[in-house]
């Protein structure tokens, strides 16, 4: 089959991907295995798995990119607008339901005005609609594992007969996110374009592989980068040091949980950073925007003077309704409701989640649990809001469309089948601005990498003439 003769170009760009590949796999069974190897061999695991167990990108248009940026855009930018706005404004921060520590940490002078350097929004992109579910505010993970996974396809066997149909555009992120850092860096008051940078995190986490990624990315655009535990980190005073060298820029992988949880092991990094002695990003305040109560913030009608006319209309188009579950009474869409009361009686549409965790940690789905479950669930959240302090809270959320699409997926027997999965699409945002997308599948209603999901690259396609 060539590319002139596969009637599938007049369909969707996966389907003809797909009518190019089929021919391909009878031809070459051994595909699979050395697609798998190639990616063992690129750092592309997550721990021990591979990330990528599917042999097709994520395609979006012009246009769906064109409907994506201007609201990913604008959330980005009310993340930094609200943080500033709630740290004078007590009552407003009292929203976000912060730990005392966290609160501490996110109201120490960063040194600059970026409160999240890179950010990431988890959302549905479907032709009628485009909802997004969560903003991770917290120096998110991908980027090196998706710019790498674009180059193995680039270099797909399908590739170059996709491209005599397709005009294709990859995503360059670790460029786009070192370019983010340094001018952090800059705006901070570093004086030099080639900052010395510690990429920071525990050793053994599951994401170091992309660390190494990004590392050797890095340097290669000239720009000296080391990988370091925290409590590898020593700050004599005046200057905080890694292996030896003088660290100028910390991109922190480090997650705020761990740097409340283990404050001893982590004593280098805060003391550097409340003597403003080294850049951080993302900064301490970017946990205001990054837990979950950020969408409730957005969504409640007594928060509305903080947004344009414009804001406002994107907020309720593009924003799930979203609430602090506790017993009060509340606004769905300006009709009074009691809160738990209409957490029960619409468990079909809703969602619960504790408003900081990770990897889709306590999230339940209404429609796909018991009502007994879901009694439980709620009783859990409502003695969480009860008891404050570090115990946190829960979210209540509004269900949202969700898209799915069937991929050519590889199997632990290494054969190939044709899975119908839930297709997670987020755009990362450097410095507020569109630079690219994680995509993650998953055959269950999570698609997270942490709890077993998939990830694939994204790549903009439009028809050639």
């Amino acid at each position: 089959m060539t590319a002139a003769s596969a009637k599938p170009i007049e369909g969707s760009p996966a389907q003809y991907w797909d009518a190019l590949l089929r021919p391909l796999l009878e031809k070459t069974p051994q595909l699979a295995d050395d697609f798998m190897d190639q990616l063992r061999s690129a750092k592309l695991t997550f721990g021990d798995r591979v990330h990528c167990p599917f042999l097709r990108p994520f395609f979006l248009s012009p246009e769906d990119e064109k409907r994506v940026r201007p609201v990913a855009e604008t959330i980005a930018e009310l993340a930094e607008r609200v943080t500033l706005a709630a740290l004078e404004d007590k009552n407003l921060l009292a929203q976000f339901h912060l730990r005392p520590e966290e609160e501490r940490l996110a109201r120490l002078p960063a040194g600059y005005g970026m409160v999240s350097t890179a950010s990431r929004l988890d959302a549905f992109l479907l032709p009628e609609s485009l909802k997004f579910a969560e903003y991770n505010g917290e120096s998110p993970a991908g980027a090196g594992y998706s710019e790498t996974l674009g180059e193995i396809f680039s270099g797909f066997p399908v590739m170059p007969k996709f491209a005599k149909g397709y005009e294709v555009h990859a995503y360059p992120l670790s460029a786009k996110l070192l370019d983010a850092l340094v001018m952090s860096y800059l705006d901070w008051g570093g004086t030099t374009k080639r900052p010395q940078i510690a990429i920071v995190d525990w050793k053994g986490v599951p994401t170091w592989r992309e660390f190494e990624i990004l590392q050797a990315r890095f340097q290669k655009m000239g720009v000296p980068t080391v990988i370091s535990d925290p409590r590898d980190l020593a700050f004599d005073g005046k200057k905080l040091t890694a292996h030896g060298k003088k660290i100028d820029l910390v991109y922190r992988r480090v997650l705020m949980n761990d740097i409340v949880a283990r404050p001893t092991e982590c004593a280098a990094l805060v003391k550097a950073y409340t003597a403003n002695a080294v850049c951080v990003a993302n900064s301490f305040r970017c946990k205001i925007p990054h837990v979950k109560t950020f969408f409730a913030v957005l969504t409640d009608e007594r928060n509305g003077a903080l947004f344009s006319h414009g804001e406002r209309e994107i907020i309720q188009r593009h924003v799930p309704w979203t609430r602090v579950v506790a017993d009060v009474s509340t606004a769905h869409y300006d009709k009074p409701v009691d809160l738990l009361a209409f957490i029960r009686k619409e468990r079909g549409n809703l969602v619960l989640k504790p408003s900081d965790e990770y990897g889709g940690t306590g999230v339940t789905l209404g429609w796909e649990t018991s009502e007994e479950a879901w009694d439980a669930t709620i009783g859990k959240a409502v003695s969480a809001a009860k008891t404050g302090g570090d115990a946190g809270c829960w979210i209540v959320q509004e269900r949202i469309p969700t898209r799915r699409e069937v991929f050519p997926y590889i199997t632990q027997q290494g054969n190939v089948e044709f899975k119908d999965m839930l297709v997670d699409f987020a755009p990362y945002l450097y410095r507020g601005k569109l630079s690219g997308y994680l995509t993650r599948l998953s055959a269950t209603g999570l698609a997270n990498v942490t709890s077993g999901g998939g990830q694939v690259p994204a790549f903009r396609v439009a028809k050639k003439s």
